[in-house]
């Protein structure tokens, strides 16, 4: 049987708050003890006790196995204790891909790949010159007066009409059925201008769909952000469409993306989730050789734990004014962890 090589004793090392020995691992996680244990394994030292008889081997056998499980147990406890937080991934606080709702040629895009847009900026057109010529037509008839005022013109005369039959009638000159039929134009002239004035609110009203229907001719930035042209596809990215390509209805065309704040979905183990809180304070550490830390919030906490895992996820808005990427690795640290 392989011997074991001398294995420090945790004596003096019962004060939690004491620091730990030398030969403790820098970075106490499971994996350097294991690494330890392993090393002492394989090590060509022998500890004399274990080369004993065989009653003496079980028991220092036993009393390794109870000191592995210990240095086990210490190291998990230590590596949760730690300040570095939880890991998780940065993604965009608002991530908004466009598209058109009807067909058409495109005609133009105003915007370039990676481009800063703010809200309302017009980033891509489809060919709308029959739309517009149909804007400009329904215009017209919403704005003229014509055919109102040709009817009211219309009752002043059969008016004036009846009124002579009236005083003609009232001397034998006129028929009463003269008099009736001037009355009933009178009412049919009055009821024209109704129809005119009806007929130039319907207009007014075409005319705003028109113009409802021209904007949709348009892709317009709903927030401000950042241009992609490229959107995942099904297994691979893909550029969009040109200019002069056609474009079906809802066809992706590009995406505004906002990475400032970055929004972080961090998978908090549930002890520590219960005392979070939206507002309550959050330092995302991101990493590489341009490290730098943001300070942020809790702006959600979700209502519903993943049991398997035991954690909870929280949503932690991180302000980005240096632009770095969405979609990066970092370490979120809750309340005063520095």
């Amino acid at each position: 049987m392989r011997g074991f090589g001398p294995l420090p004793i945790m004596t003096k090392w019962a004060d939690p708050h004491a620091a730990p020995p030398a030969w403790w691992p820098s970075q106490a996680t499971t994996s350097g003890v294991l690494l330890r244990i392993a090393a002492a394994w394989e090590g060509p030292a022998r500890h004399p006790i274990v080369e004993g008889p065989p009653s003496e081997r079980a028991i220092h056998m036993k009393t390794f196995s109870l000191s592995s499980i210990l240095l086990l147990a210490l190291a998990a406890a230590s590596a949760a204790g730690q300040p570095d937080g939880v890991e998780a991934v940065t993604r965009p606080s608002a991530d908004v891909v466009l598209a058109f709702v009807q067909p058409g040629r495109l005609a133009a895009v105003e915007v370039r790949d990676g481009q800063r847009v703010s809200k309302g900026d017009v980033l891509a057109r489809l060919d709308d010159e029959v739309e517009r010529l149909q804007v400009e037509k329904l215009k017209a008839a919403a704005e003229t007066r014509v055919h109102v005022e040709a009817a009211e013109a219309q009752v002043e005369q059969r008016k004036a009409d009846l009124k002579k039959l009236e005083w003609a009638g009232e001397r034998g000159a006129a028929t009463q059925w003269e008099i009736e039929h001037a009355r009933l134009d009178v009412k049919i002239g009055e009821l024209s201008i109704a129809k005119a004035t009806f007929d130039r609110d319907q207009a007014r009203r075409d005319h705003e769909r028109a113009k409802a229907s021209l904007d949709r001719m348009r892709l317009v930035a709903p927030i401000d952000g950042i241009v992609s042209r490229t959107l995942p596809g099904r297994g691979e990215t893909r550029t969009v469409l040109e200019v002069g390509e056609s474009v079906q209805a809802l066809d992706s065309v590009m995406r505004v993306v906002r990475i400032d704040p970055l929004w972080v979905e961090v998978p908090v183990p549930l002890a520590q989730a219960r005392s979070l809180e939206p507002g309550a304070a959050a330092t995302v550490v991101f990493p590489g050789p341009k490290a730098e830390t943001s300070k942020g919030k809790v702006v959600h906490v979700s209502s519903v734990a993943d049991a398997a895992a035991d954690v909870l996820t929280v949503r932690v808005e991180a302000p980005n004014a240096s632009g770095r990427p969405a979609g990066e690795r970092v370490r979120v640290r809750f309340g005063g962890a520095k």
